[in-house]
């Protein structure tokens, strides 16, 4: 029986993609028509696109050919994840002693063929400075091999199960009880009388100011007729499940809420006269479904572009073109639902920075939202 012989650069390759997969939370990218080549995302990273290329560069010409088709490919990465700046790593593990190596824009080039290269480049110090100790593993061959691949193959499982975890259907309790509790208070409204159930509890924004606060709650539980009821609690039954699903319910609640109340802030200030119904939240859930999408961009991508976005452009669309409808709740929910989905965080995407940026600005638009509605406009 033969020994499967590995060489030094198929060795320096699996240990590569063994870290940045196992260590640095990356994720592989299928590119068709790649060869000798590794990509890897993550787009919580500084270098959002590693590439790990095993193939023989040879000359200076080679090396820039290479470098226009890893710019062509990052163009499309772009289109793709909507990400303006994605600053890319190129790792050379073969690269020709003649070749003369150098940056680009946003394009990064390092070679490594040996663990004491990583010392020659800051910028592994700086962006990956447990790479040097992770590639001094001392088994070889097929040991090495069979070792770097269970490793590879148990993160790949485990990050399989957590975003099984994310999109796997769930009971959508909340979205449910938001839509008994709208039907029931519309029946409710049967026996009162809808003008009085609205005026009682609809949004006006001189009742507002004058201390009956709880309209802005009330009204996005009130609606104007059966058509306007079952337009929205069908919109809320589609997107919610969607929401709920994805967020978990405390934090489905909440950005409903959220976007409800913001919404009701820009109907008072733009508006000014009476607005009742669930559209401004339903918004701010479509909000919530876009930053989702966002954060999950590497994946949904398409999705923002062929279904999210036009499905929001359309509404907002019919809002601007019929009477009658509350445009500005619709706008201001669905600003709420992306800035308090921002403060409240994406499962398995715990970005502290955007989640503290998103509790400053929702903390900050609201106030100002409050100042002009109650102080500024008379």
């Amino acid at each position: 029986m033969h020994e499967i012989i590995i060489d030094e650069k198929e060795e320096m390759v699996m240990k590569l993609l063994h870290y940045f997969v196992t260590s640095q939370g990356y994720n592989p990218i299928v590119l068709h028509g790649g060869k000798d080549e590794i990509w890897l995302e993550n787009m919580d990273n500084d270098y959002k696109i590693v590439r790990i290329v095993s193939g023989y560069i040879h000359n200076n010409e080679q090396y820039d050919l290479d470098t226009y088709k890893t710019k062509q490919i990052v163009k499309q990465i772009k289109k793709k994840t909507f990400t303006y700046n994605i600053n890319t790593l190129s790792i050379y593990v073969n690269l020709g002693d003649n070749v003369k190596m150098h940056s680009s824009e946003k394009i990064d080039c390092v070679c490594i063929k040996d663990i004491q290269d990583v010392d020659k480049y800051d910028l592994l110090k700086t962006s990956f400075p447990s790479l040097k100790k992770s590639l001094n593993i001392k088994e070889k061959g097929v040991i090495l091999f069979a070792k770097l691949t269970q490793d590879i193959n148990r993160a790949n499982e485990e990050k399989a199960k957590r975003n099984n975890d994310i999109f796997a259907i769930k009971k959508p309790y909340i979205t449910y009880a938001l839509i008994i509790l709208n039907v029931l208070i519309y029946i409710i409204g049967m026996f009162v009388g809808q003008d009085n159930m609205i005026y009682k509890f609809g949004l006006h924004p001189e009742l507002v100011k004058a201390g009956e606060y709880y309209r802005l709650f009330t009204c996005m539980f009130l609606h104007g007729g059966i058509i306007h009821l079952l337009f929205n609690m069908y919109a809320l039954y589609i997107i919610g499940i969607q929401v709920e699903n994805f967020f978990n319910k405390w934090k489905y609640s909440i950005i409903y809420l959220v976007s409800g109340v913001v919404g009701g802030l820009f109907s008072m200030i733009f508006t000014k006269t009476w607005s009742v119904g669930a559209s401004g939240a339903i918004f701010g859930l479509m909000g919530a479904l876009l930053y989702f999408g966002y954060t999950h961009r590497v994946y949904l991508g398409t999705v923002i572009k062929s279904q999210i976005i036009p499905v929001i452009v359309i509404n907002l669309i019919i809002g601007f073109a019929s009477p009658g409808i509350d445009n500005a709740a619709h706008i201001g929910g669905l600003i709420g639902g992306i800035i308090g989905s921002m403060a409240l965080g994406v499962k398995d995407k715990k970005d502290t920075v955007d989640q503290v940026n998103g509790i400053i600005i929702t903390t900050i638009l609201i106030g100002f939202l409050i100042y002009v509605a109650f102080f500024a406009i008379k």
